[in-house]
């Protein structure tokens, strides 16, 4: 009977009752071999009311079914438009239980799956707090709904030492220790909460951050005395993997009204606050401040008219000379950064540290790559035997590629490579990858020189210094700022002078700013001297024609 309609199969049913019913009627009513025409009648009538009763059952039974499923339908339609509480129909169970109990089952699993679902959508895995959409939406609606006048608190919450958990004991480990912070910050929460008219809301943002929003809070005091209990409660040891681990934070704090109303302005002065409190040692919880506002205003334009000269092609390169200790003889020019920004020329400690956070230290670092092989090109063809040497960043430093780029550039400009210096920072020198490492080695192979800059101001591992690829080493200048006047500096010079050449390399003295410490450098055993007192930094054209002027000389001493 499939493919058949309940309506139908009720019909079939009852002709078919009535079929019998007529085959036995008139069997009663007649002999085998005599059957009249008043007896078929009858056994018809009969027939036709047997047919007629069964199919009045038969549509009663189909009309019940009809309604318990015009009742699921209508239960479906409402689980589709997110009803998945109410009670089924009874007379479902009544008439279908088995499509009752099926509908009650699939409520039940969608009911459990949209709580899960909402849960990965709404709250971090890791700590079960509201995570970074959760929170935001939360404290938006709750501060559009706060009258003009009415106080609150955000804090930024970053935890100091984590980092260090999840490199020694793993990420699993460190997991545990934000789900053992997130307590606390409930538990604190939940203490302060009188603090203010409504519930504290706590969210962790991503890694280790975390936010923690007080509405209504009716004293502005009790920031401060929230913000202590935070660090109180971060700065006690955790009991992690057998062993007590501390980590401490460090809270940016603003304040509805006077820092914001709205959610992203607040964020923004929380944020600052709390890097100021890094800043300032760690450990501590910080207000913003309208110096720190001006502050932020500041880098922002800093970073906006660094695009704009990224865009212009506002910098430039300027050379200041190397010369030899010995003879006077030009060895090298270093190449230094500047910027014609259209208030003045901008020194490099005016914007490259806001452009090593913003990541525009890589386009400045393309555009010196370029330049730095055209120079060299142009050199080369003039013949000049000074090598330009040129100061490595730590963004570019960590990233073979920029060396390979340099390398590319050079070819592609028919560069010299024996006129190219490297200088890295000896505290970048100690920590650069072996990738790293073997670009640099690559164009030094080439013919190019490498010298680590800024010597004695790190920690070196002599025994790595003595196999990097180096040829040159440049003393600070706060190791030579005093060594005309001080016994105690010219021995350390000298020491350090003798540990350079012990490694097979030139000792280069930068920032010599008299005669006076250029005479001693000279007689301490220092190669090369660099500095205003030899010359000060010039343009390209004013440093050929220096170096075309200098003629070698022995000096005395």
């Amino acid at each position: 009977m499939e493919g058949f309609s309940l309506k139908s199969r009720a019909i079939a049913f009852a002709m078919c009752a009535g079929a019998v019913a007529f085959i036995l009627a008139l069997a009663a009513a007649s002999t085998p071999d005599m059957i009249t025409v008043e007896t078929a009648g009858r056994a018809l009538i009969a027939a036709i009311v047997c047919g007629a009763m069964c199919w009045a059952s038969a549509e009663r039974t189909i009309a019940s079914t009809a309604g318990a499923i015009d009742a699921a339908i209508a239960r479906l339609t409402q689980a589709a438009n997110g009803d998945l509480e109410s009670e089924i129909p009874p007379e479902i169970d009544e008439c279908v239980p088995e499509l009752a109990s099926a509908m009650g089952g699939l409520f039940r699993q969608l009911h459990s799956n949209l709580e899960s679902v909402q849960r990965l959508a709404m709250f971090d895995p890791v700590t079960s707090l509201a995570n970074r959409t959760n929170f935001r939406r939360t404290v938006e609606r709750a501060l559009a709904d706060m009258p003009a006048s009415e106080n609150a608190v955000l804090y930024f919450i970053d935890l100091d030492r984590f980092k260090a958990v999840n490199d020694t004991l793993g990420h699993a480990t460190g997991d545990a220790l934000l789900g053992m912070v997130a307590n606390r910050l409930r538990a604190m929460a939940d203490r302060f909460a009188d603090a203010g008219t409504g519930s504290p809301l706590i969210g962790r943002l991503a890694g280790d951050e975390f936010t923690i929003f007080f509405p209504g809070l009716r004293d502005l005091r009790d920031a401060d005395r929230i913000g202590r209990g935070i660090l109180y409660a971060l700065s006690e040891s955790f009991d992690l993997a057998d062993q007590e681990v501390s980590i401490g934070a460090s809270i940016g704090i603003a304040m509805r009204p006077e820092h914001g109303v709205t959610l992203h302005d607040l964020m923004r002065a929380a944020d600052a606050a709390m890097y100021h409190a890094k800043a300032m040692g760690r450990g501590r919880a910080e207000h913003f401040t309208e110096a720190l506002a001006a502050e932020i205003a500041e880098r922002t334009q800093l970073e906006s008219d660094l695009r704009e000269a990224v865009d212009k092609d506002q910098f430039t390169l300027v050379f200041q000379p190397q010369i030899s200790a010995v003879d006077g003889r030009i060895i090298a020019a270093e190449a230094l950064l500047r910027w014609r920004h259209p208030d003045g020329l901008k020194m490099p400690g005016a914007f490259l540290q806001r452009a090593e956070e913003t990541g525009l230290i890589v386009e400045i670092g393309e555009w010196v790559v370029k330049s730095v092989a055209e120079t060299i090109s142009r050199w080369g063809r003039l013949g000049l035997e000074q090598r330009l040497a040129i100061n490595v960043s730590q963004r570019q430093i960590d990233h073979a590629g920029f060396f390979r780029r340099l390398r590319e550039a050079m070819h592609a400009a028919a560069a010299p490579a024996n006129l190219l210096e490297l200088e890295i920072t000896e505290t970048l020198a100690m920590h650069c990858s072996s990738d790293v490492m073997d670009a640099v080695a690559a164009l030094r192979a080439d013919g190019a020189t490498v010298a680590i800059d800024d010597f004695g101001t790190g920690y070196s591992n002599l025994a790595r210094l003595r196999g990097l690829p180096i040829d040159r080493i440049k003393l600070d200048r706060s190791m030579i700022e005093h060594v005309a006047e001080h016994a105690e500096a010219r021995a350390i010079a000298q020491a350090m002078i003798g540990l350079v050449h012990g490694l097979g390399c030139e000792a280069v003295a930068e920032g010599i700013e008299n005669e006076d410490q250029a005479a001693v450098l000279r007689i301490i055993g220092c190669d090369v001297l660099q500095g205003y007192a030899v010359a000060q930094p010039m343009a390209e054209d004013e440093f050929i024609a220096w170096a075309k002027g200098v003629e070698p000389q022995r000096i005395a001493g």
